[in-house]
């Protein structure tokens, strides 16, 4: 068969599933003092970021053309912080015939790019140039499949 095509998955049966991933956007020292203090301009990180990991886990089925529309029963988005930078975890849960952990990366990557863009204008140098800002280890850390 020649080009793309979704993959069969109709005589599966459905299975809990669970997916983790994690990634990190790496930033100045003090954008991330003031994300942590919650002072930047465009509001809450945290609370921003978090509400586009969720749109963005129910909403992979659209950005990504393979991925299956499934059910998605639960997104839980957590932060971490070190000196200069910021970790996003999500985790994604469902009851399905697939699992779940593009949807995990789709929300960290869209959870990391919502810090980027609401912290932006702390990150620009002199130039109007991001030298420090990196999104970094994008990935899955685990994922679970038990039987109903």
């Amino acid at each position: 068969m020649n080009g793309a095509r979704m993959v069969d998955i109709t005589l599966k049966e459905p299975v809990y599933r669970e997916a983790i991933a994690s990634g990190k956007i790496m930033l100045k020292p003090e954008t991330v003092k003031m994300i942590r203090e919650k002072t930047v301009e465009k509001g809450d990180v945290e609370s921003v970021a978090s509400i586009a990991a969720i749109l963005a886990v129910k909403n992979t089925p659209q950005i990504l053309p393979l991925c299956h529309p499934i059910p998605i029963t639960a997104v839980n988005v957590n932060f971490n912080y070190g000196e200069d930078y910021v970790e996003v975890t999500v985790t994604v849960k469902t009851k399905a015939e697939t699992g779940v952990e593009m949807e995990a990366i789709t929300g960290v990557a869209s959870a990391l790019l919502t810090v980027w863009d609401m912290v932006k204008k702390y990150e620009k140098d002199e130039r109007g140039q991001y030298p420090t800002t990196k999104i970094t280890d994008i990935m899955v850390l685990s994922k679970t499949k038990t039987p109903l």
